[in-house]
């Protein structure tokens, strides 16, 4: 069975290099070892769709902490507006909503899905539904795959295989495997864009309150500032969970970490303090507990009570002004102790990956053997949310892909 060339994963990257590849008229062969193309693709953006961010290149590379400068050439080559571009062609109508995220209209992931799908049937992409087990060398050029017994021609291969989080889905890491036996570094793998564990319990308490607008701040042990955000946030049986933390995740780092919760954004500490000090006199006869309705929500009042030891019975008149400061400075500042992020597989990408000093920033080409390339989230790259993974997939995928099939000529 001879190809030009084979394209290992059926997920965005691996569909997009194959679609890619086989416009310059390579002859593509896609294998994908779950019985269907996409699985991680439909679960993407709550089964929406974050297909990218209506924004520059740059502003993608300015939303990657973890080896933006790598993927400068990339993303230059195939910023968000070529990949909105590419799906319109493709039929698919776009949206964009808050944070120039961008959906498809039909608010599912199948339509993206179903887009890339006839694209590769039209440029007659090959589909195996089989597991690779090893890349084939010989003479110290890429030469085929092998996958279970069946040994699949051709003169380069594109590993799109993804990291290890949702391994439901087929993310198992086995092309970390391959690359390492043809000698490429991998580095630690670990769950980013992931929720976060508290060490207490209070965020159990509160569990399924949801915050909007509210600040975030991500501080190490000695209160250096590690990020902050402004959104929404989740409280969880476990800890925190949500938009904001999901992107704080990313800058976890080591024991001691802390996040710290603005409850009131839009008022500096003593509007707040003049606010409070309105409410406890509107209800200056109610008890403590019934008096913070009106600042609070209901879940959250025994938890913040709690905390600065004010007995939730005590009437509101009799608050004192020391007390009333400390909550001034509690809801500017709310902490929740971290103890660590939620398992890699509960993770929304993977942190790590092939190093990537080891590939041509420009080509995604192996710097080890010539003839493979990478593309996604296999490579050690990674972004916050609001669809910037997904671009990234786009972009190192159209390098990929484009680069392989130029080997043809």
């Amino acid at each position: 069975m001879i190809y030009d060339g084979i394209v290992i994963g059926g997920g965005p990257a691996g569909m997009f290099a194959a679609i890619t590849a086989a416009r310059q008229g390579a002859r593509v062969l896609l294998l994908e070892k779950n019985d269907r193309l996409g699985k991680k693709l439909l679960i993407t953006g709550k089964g929406r769709c974050n297909v990218t961010n209506d924004c520059s290149a740059q502003e993608v590379l300015q939303n990657i902490p973890r080896n933006g400068r790598f993927l400068y050439s990339a993303m230059a080559a195939f910023p968000p507006e070529k990949t909105m571009e590419f799906f319109r062609e493709l039929g698919c109508a776009l949206k964009t909503e808050r944070g120039n995220r961008v959906f498809p209209t039909t608010d599912k992931s199948q339509t993206i899905l179903d887009a890339l799908r006839r694209e590769l049937e039209r440029c007659r992409v090959t589909l195996r539904t089989d597991a690779a087990s090893e890349i084939l060398v010989k003479d110290g050029c890429v030469r085929g795959v092998l996958a279970g017994k069946t040994v699949y021609e051709g003169n380069w291969v594109i590993l799109a295989t993804g990291g290890v989080s949702y391994p439901a889905t087929g993310s198992t890491g086995d092309g970390y495997a391959m690359a390492e036996k043809l000698g490429h570094t991998v580095t630690p793998r670990e769950g980013s864009l992931v929720p976060l564990e508290e060490k207490g319990s209070d965020c159990a308490r509160m569990q399924g309150l949801s915050l909007r607008n509210v600040g975030v701040r991500l501080v190490n042990a000695g209160g250096k500032l590690l990020y902050k955000d402004f959104g929404e946030l989740l409280f969880t049986h476990f800890g925190v969970s949500g938009p904001t933390v999901l992107s704080a995740s990313c800058h976890l780092k080591g024991e001691g970490c802390s996040l710290l919760i603005d409850l009131k954004p839009a008022l500096e500490e003593s509007r707040l303090d003049a606010r409070i000090l309105r409410d406890l006199e509107q209800y200056r006869n109610r008890s403590m507990e019934n008096a913070l309705t009106d600042l609070l929500p209901r879940s959250m009042i025994p938890v913040i009570l709690d905390r600065l030891e004010i007995d939730p019975m005590l009437q509101a008149n009799a608050l004192t002004r020391q007390k009333r400061r400390e909550l001034t400075r509690l809801l500017k500042e709310f902490p929740v102790e971290i103890r660590e992020k939620r398992p890699v597989s509960e993770a929304i990408i993977t942190s790590g990956g092939i190093k990537v000093s080891e590939i041509d920033p420009k080509t995604m080409e192996s710097k080890r053997l010539p003839g493979l390339y990478f593309a996604g989230e296999i490579i050690d790259c990674d972004a916050y949310t609001g669809g910037f993974n997904l671009q990234i997939a786009w972009a190192t995928a159209y390098a990929a892909g484009k680069a392989a099939a130029e080997k043809n000529h």
